[in-house]
């Protein structure tokens, strides 16, 4: 694992039990949720609470996921170029993906913030959604730091091979 990218693992392994934990709930609400059907008393709001939860469970486990290298990547290409070329298109691909990641973190803040202002609230449970979306702004903006850090990693790594002189 990349040095700066290191100091992140902590801080999304944190993210990612809470992640764990929403997958959690989810299971068992639903788990009950089907159970008590049976008795024809079904708990109001699981279909918006399991939602809710979803999007927890997705934003607050990527970054961990990322650290990790977890995610699938067809690389059967790239696989057949230079490292040099594989560091290149790691340090774009990072610097693409956080940049995305950052403009999504951006817009979930400020729809957030208008969700919080409208008083919006779910249709069942009227329970406040704001939260659930800083949330996913809090879980995207981890993400946003690792890739960053992955980027400077790459073109960092890029730097030192260049300075080392070819024979």
């Amino acid at each position: 694992m990349l040095q700066l990218e290191k100091q992140l693992h902590p801080p999304a392994r944190w993210f990612n039990w809470i992640a764990a934990i929403a997958v959690t709930a989810m299971m068992l609400l639903t788990c009950a949720d089907v159970l008590l059907r049976i008795l024809r008393c079904p708990i109001p709001g699981t279909y918006e609470i399991v939602g809710l939860l979803g999007a927890t469970f997705v934003s607050f486990s990527l970054a961990h996921t990322t650290t990790e290298r977890g995610h699938i990547a067809v690389d059967f290409l790239v696989r057949k170029l230079s490292p040099g070329m594989q560091t290149l298109i790691d340090c774009i691909n990072s610097v693409i993906c956080a940049l995305l990641f950052a403009v999504i973190t951006w817009q979930s803040i400020l729809y957030a913030l208008d969700l919080k202002n409208s008083g919006e609230v779910s249709m069942t449970l009227q329970m406040p959604i704001h939260p659930f979306v800083f949330g996913i702004a809090l879980g995207c903006g981890m993400l946003t730091l690792v890739l960053f850090f992955r980027s400077v990693e790459s073109a960092l790594k890029l730097l030192k091979r260049q300075m080392v002189p070819t024979k």
